[in-house]
């Protein structure tokens, strides 16, 4: 499948509260990860764009659900990243709902792509997502990020780990998408997998 060509993506809102998500319509897509996992540096990636969703050296400043309209046809939503300590817990009080509950009644919600650091494996608040997530049947893609950090050896082990520890969940090593922003890999692949749950493209054009 080719990659769609963007023709736009823009920024649409940043929802703080359930009742200021826009009108579900549009079929979408959420980037869902802990914090400093990549999700800015993947979502640019796959548009195309450079600072179109903002990066940050300092994890855990997305607050908010932020909505990005993509070719008048879909919305990508950058989730608040999870399990940075500095957080105040009061912050980390009002993300957990917030999440929790655009995940349970979202009814646009087309998947949810999972990030994982390539060099971390899944802790507590990472199964606790999986769990949730399978209870209330979304789909998943699961996307192990920073990839050209590990060597071929590595990867084979860590795949592993990971495997089994999400084969509760139904993930085996050909679910999974390695990803580096660097060097472009996963791209593709992921795109087929986005495409996939979006309903296909209707606009396409050569490789970004």
């Amino acid at each position: 499948m080719t990659i769609p060509q963007i023709l736009s993506a823009e920024y649409s809102l940043s929802a703080y509260r359930g009742d200021q998500c826009p009108p579900g319509g549009l079929p979408e897509v959420a980037f869902l990860g802990r914090s400093n996992v990549g999700k800015s540096t993947l979502i640019n990636s796959l548009l195309g764009r450079q600072k179109l969703v903002r990066t940050s050296s300092r994890p855990g400043c997305t607050r908010a659900l932020n909505f990005f309209l993509i070719n008048q046809r879909w919305n990508f939503v950058d989730l608040p990243g999870f399990g940075y300590a500095a957080v105040s817990k009061d912050v980390k009080a009002s993300w957990g709902p917030l999440v929790l509950s655009y995940l349970a009644r979202r009814e646009s919600l087309a998947a949810v792509v999972f990030l994982q650091d390539s060099r971390r494996l899944p802790g507590p608040e990472e199964l606790f997502l999986w769990e949730f997530l399978r209870e209330r049947g979304r789909r998943v893609i699961p996307v192990l990020t920073k990839a050209d950090k590990l060597k071929r050896g590595e990867r084979t082990r860590q795949l592993k780990l990971f495997t089994e520890a999400l084969a509760a969940f139904g993930v085996d090593p050909g679910d999974v998408i390695w990803f580096s922003a660097l060097t472009r890999e996963g791209k593709d692949r992921l795109w087929d997998r986005l495409l996939a749950c979006l309903g296909g493209a209707t606009d396409s054009g050569p490789d970004l």
